[in-house]
């Protein structure tokens, strides 16, 4: 997935690697998320959970930072947890894998950044590649209304 967005890179990294703005975008349209814990390191973790709109269904999830390179790249694991950060399954299938792999790059140009977002299972069965790939084209529709909360996010930050 590629998005342009009409802001520094520098600002762009910032709201990926900060708690304090991580929570105001992050996540499906319309879901409060509340950072636990966000130590962006190789080896830090991220701790979250999104809650719907009506504040009945949340859902934990964690990332495990594997690199951090600023301002233009982050890899992470991403799962999806209980409250303490252990590695559940996930509540929507049985058979969704249980780590996501990201690879997040931006680049600079004339003042405005692409980001470039890419990724799938690690270390997935047969089951939960064919679960990964049947909910793939939800997966990107989820990410373009998260894309579109960060751009009024980094709008607003300007």
């Amino acid at each position: 997935m590629k998005r342009e967005f009409n802001a520094p890179r520098e600002l762009v990294f910032k709201v990926w690697t900060d708690p304090a703005h991580f929570g105001n975008w992050w996540g499906p349209q319309g879901f409060s998320l509340e950072v636990e814990k966000m130590d962006v390191r190789p080896g830090g973790i991220f701790l979250g959970c999104q809650k719907s709109p009506d504040g009945q269904h949340a859902m934990w999830g964690r990332f495990v930072y594997h690199e951090v390179k600023a301002p233009e790249k982050l890899v992470w694991v991403q799962s999806f947890s209980d409250e303490e950060g252990n590695i559940i399954r996930a509540p929507f299938n049985p058979n969704w894998p249980l780590e996501i792999l990201n690879v997040l790059t931006l680049e600079e140009n004339e003042g405005k950044t692409l980001l470039t977002l890419q990724g799938g299972p690690l270390n997935a069965s047969a089951e939960e590649q064919e679960a990964y790939n049947a909910m793939a084209p939800m997966v990107s529709q989820g990410f373009e209304g998260t894309f579109e909360q960060l751009a009024n996010y980094l709008a607003s930050q300007q």
